[in-house]
């Protein structure tokens, strides 16, 4: 099963290394991580997208909770909560396929944010699936680059991960 595990971890050298080396140690994959600051400086805010059973996943949850950088663990997949990552793809506009990429970045409501003579780069949000489909709806040999952030996470209504 598929989660999403969010962190607060102090912002400090070597926190990042320390958490992505649990998981190595433990041979479990780390489908995706994105951390950047919060609100307090102090803190970063970690999101890390891993494949596993409740219980290996429980397991992951009890050894990031034991290092000492780690604030608060918290996996968002256990209850409703909203999911976005970004994507850049650059791909070859020229001709016919120039429209064609219009359309199909009108259609999956991405938005064209540079234009050469050759290239489109098209920025998209969204779920994991709808920048699969994206990818997959397009000529495989007009796509020149992909830049994807991972997953980021956040419970909805009530649920707050905070100090």
């Amino acid at each position: 099963m598929r989660h999403v595990i969010s962190l607060l971890i102090e912002n400090e050298a070597g926190a990042l290394s320390r958490v992505s080396g649990l998981f190595s140690a433990r041979a479990y994959n780390i489908e995706s991580l994105t951390v950047a600051p919060t609100e307090d400086p102090s803190m970063s805010r970690m999101t890390i997208v891993s494949v596993g059973s409740d219980d290996i996943i429980e397991q992951i949850t009890k050894q990031l909770n034991k290092l000492i950088e780690v604030v608060k663990v918290v996996d968002i997949s256990e209850a409703a909560h909203i999911e976005r990552e970004l994507m850049l793809v650059k791909v070859r506009a020229t001709g016919k396929d120039r429209e064609e990429m219009k359309r199909m970045s009108d259609i999956f409501r991405g938005r064209i944010i540079d234009v050469t003579e050759s290239t489109y780069v098209i920025e998209l949000t969204g779920n994991t699936a709808k920048l699969d489909s994206f990818i997959e709806a397009i000529d495989p040999s007009l796509i020149l680059e992909t830049v994807r952030t991972g997953v980021c996470g956040i419970g909805r209504g009530d649920r707050v991960l905070k100090v």
